[in-house]
C-alpha cells in the first residue's frame, strides 16, 4: 500500500462524481436523498428546485475550492450530475 493510500479515509469520496453525488444528495434533503441518483437524470426531475439549485452552486464552489463564472451558469450546465461534472473537468482543467 502506498503512503497517499495508507493516508486516505476510504469513508471519504474520492472521485469528481463522487463529491457530486453527495452535495446533490445534501441539496436534494430527505426523503430523496436517500434513492439512487443516475448521473443523467435530469436535476428538477429529482426535486432541485431553483433555489436548491443555487445552493448547489455555491456547495460546489466551496467543495471544489474555485468560483464558477457568470458564463458558466447555465441550464445546460446544471441539467444533470453528468453536465456539472462535465464542466468541473472543463474548468480545473
Amino acid at each position: 500500500m502506498s503512503n497517499s493510500e495508507a493516508g486516505r479515509d476510504p469513508i471519504s469520496p474520492v472521485t469528481t462524481r463522487e463529491r457530486l453525488l453527495v452535495l446533490v444528495r445534501k441539496a436534494m434533503g430527505a426523503p430523496g436523498a436517500n434513492r439512487p441518483l443516475a448521473v443523467d437524470a435530469r436535476l428538477p426531475e429529482l426535486g432541485i428546485s431553483s433555489i436548491k439549485m443555487v445552493a448547489l452552486m455555491l456547495a460546489i464552489e466551496a467543495e471544489f475550492d474555485l468560483t464558477i463564472a457568470q458564463s458558466e451558469i447555465t441550464p445546460e450546465n446544471f441539467a444533470s450530475i453528468a453536465s456539472i461534472e462535465a464542466m468541473l473537468e472543463r474548468i480545473l482543467g
